[in-house]
């Protein structure tokens, strides 16, 4: 019984020191965030302001369009959500129901894609928008994010689990494929459909490399591009910075505290099963 405690009281101190890690980088942030540049510039380095110093948030929202980037990207991490969940779904519904030639070949070589680096595609996605004409577009900066296999394969994972009576059912009563796939299987997967859009949403959220190709005009910056406007010719100002970057945080924070639960379900019936 005390070996048993003894391991409990170890695995709860582990979890805090690790979750202790993981939230420093915030807590530090935000700090930082609201001190004056006399704290900032105090020895040794302060974790705490010695009084709140809110000029870097007026500095923020002065200085920068920040809502209109905050809008960009919000509008961005929504419309490559919606075209990831349809492109995954689908595609996931074809390989976990549907026969057809080469079926497990073509999946094999979209789960090879999975590991090759973004980046090494970022040139050839660039000459291939700037060819389409769509740089400096929302176009040009979604094209790219309308489809993510990893999201197939979760999707597909738990399509499998699914029992294929299910569909034959619904076929012997009339029920074709589609109508099965939106009133049959996407409620049951719901769950799913979840982790991926809030995965997906804080994901492109956050992206930074791609919108700042592609953009060129301040009126399309995204905030993860924008935010870089608040370095001064004179240096940087990492008060205003670390504002900025608290600012920018926010959606991505509340997604993650209302539907974290969501997100864990997700991740573990639908990634682990099949």
């Amino acid at each position: 019984m005390a070996t048993k405690r003894l391991y409990d009281w170890g695995v709860l101190a582990i979890s805090m020191l690790a979750g202790l890690v993981v939230i420093f980088p915030l807590i530090y942030c935000i700090g930082v965030s609201l001190m004056s540049p006399s704290d900032l510039g105090s020895y040794p380095p302060r974790l705490f302001p010695s009084a709140l110093f809110l000029d870097n948030y007026k500095t923020v929202f002065t200085s920068t369009p920040i809502f209109t980037f905050m809008w960009n990207s919000f509008l961005i991490a929504v419309v490559g959500t919606i075209g990831r969940l349809i492109t995954s779904s689908l595609a996931a519904y074809a390989f976990a129901f549907m026969e057809f030639r080469w079926k497990k070949g073509w999946f094999l070589f979209i789960l090879g894609t999975m590991m090759i680096p973004g980046d090494m595609l970022i040139i050839t996605n660039y000459i291939t928008v700037a060819q389409m004409g769509l740089i400096n577009t929302y176009g040009g900066v979604m094209i790219v994010m309308l489809v993510a296999a990893v999201f197939m394969f979760m999707l597909r994972q738990h399509f499998m689990t699914v029992p294929r009576d299910y569909r034959d059912a619904a076929l012997v009563d009339g029920c074709g494929d589609m109508r099965f796939f939106a009133q049959i299987l996407l409620p049951m997967s719901v769950p799913v459909l979840s982790s991926i859009t809030i995965t997906s949403f804080i994901g492109l959220w956050n992206t930074y490399l791609w919108p700042l190709l592609v953009t060129n005009s301040e009126q399309m910056r995204t905030v993860q591009v924008g935010i870089t406007m608040l370095q001064f010719p004179e240096g940087m100002v990492y008060g205003p910075i670390m504002a900025g970057v608290t600012v920018i945080l926010i959606p991505s924070v509340l997604v993650f505290v209302f539907f974290q639960k969501q997100l864990v379900f997700g991740v573990t019936s639908g990634g682990l099963k099949g």
